[in-house]
């Protein structure tokens, strides 16, 4: 005879909550890609997952709260890796580091966290990207974040490139971060313009070119000044 299937494991209640709260910020997520911060409320995402609101405000003390952890849920491991990728490099480079080097230990593995990462890092590249490109919510993130990292990122800089002036690497810095998270918010605008031939959900194609011609302007800018 066949054995009979044991019965499942009834979860704990630990088990229960990490389960419940993986599905509020997974719906959010989707939710806050989709609409922006302004245009989700509590209700829409207790909608979407057919529960009554009250259960997410049980969670989250509101809609603020929601949307910090939905943006701090990945955030440490973005910004962990870039910070490992300038370490690596800067040791590697020596008193030698070349601003494609830095730019491409910079943004190469976060292309491929959005390349390989599922649906999931491709709606936090979105909110990333409005948050980065809003002024008000949001902005404190950044600066908690990001900021630290961007800095580091611009001393690097300032090293492969000791005459530069702070003024043409912060404006040069600030061009690139636009252009990044205009990729992340996958518009679909170039698929109009090129006639699809080039899709805005091409990351890869993206990832080729980005590090190339942005290290282009920073060396073009570099010149021209001197």
């Amino acid at each position: 005879m066949a054995a009979e299937p044991k019965p499942e494991r009834r979860r704990t209640r630990a088990e229960q909550r990490a389960a419940t709260m993986k599905l509020i910020l997974d719906t959010s997520e989707d939710l806050f890609a989709q609409l922006g911060y302004f245009g989700v409320t509590i209700k829409d995402v207790a909608d979407r997952m057919g529960i009554h609101p009250a259960l997410i405000h049980y969670y989250f003390d509101g809609k603020k709260a929601l949307f910090d952890a939905v943006f701090e849920r990945r955030v440490q491991y973005a910004v962990t890796t870039r910070t490992a990728a300038l370490d690596a490099y800067e040791v590697a480079a020596g008193d030698h580091p070349t601003v494609e080097g830095i730019l491409r230990a910079y943004y190469e593995g976060a292309f491929d966290i959005y390349i390989s990462g599922g649906d999931g890092w491709r709606h936090f590249g979105r909110i990333f990207a409005q948050v980065n490109n809003a002024p008000g919510y949001g902005a404190e993130l950044m600066d908690t974040y990001f900021d630290p990292l961007a800095l580091r990122l611009i001393s690097l800089l300032q090293k492969a490139l000791p005459d530069a002036t702070p003024e043409d690497l912060f404006w040069s810095f600030q061009f690139t971060s636009g252009a990044y998270t205009l990729i992340l918010s996958r518009t679909g605008r170039i698929d109009r313009l090129s006639d699809n031939l080039c899709t805005s959900e091409d990351f890869e194609a993206a990832r080729q070119r980005f590090v190339t011609f942005m290290a282009g302007g920073f060396e073009a800018l570099y010149k021209r000044a001197r």
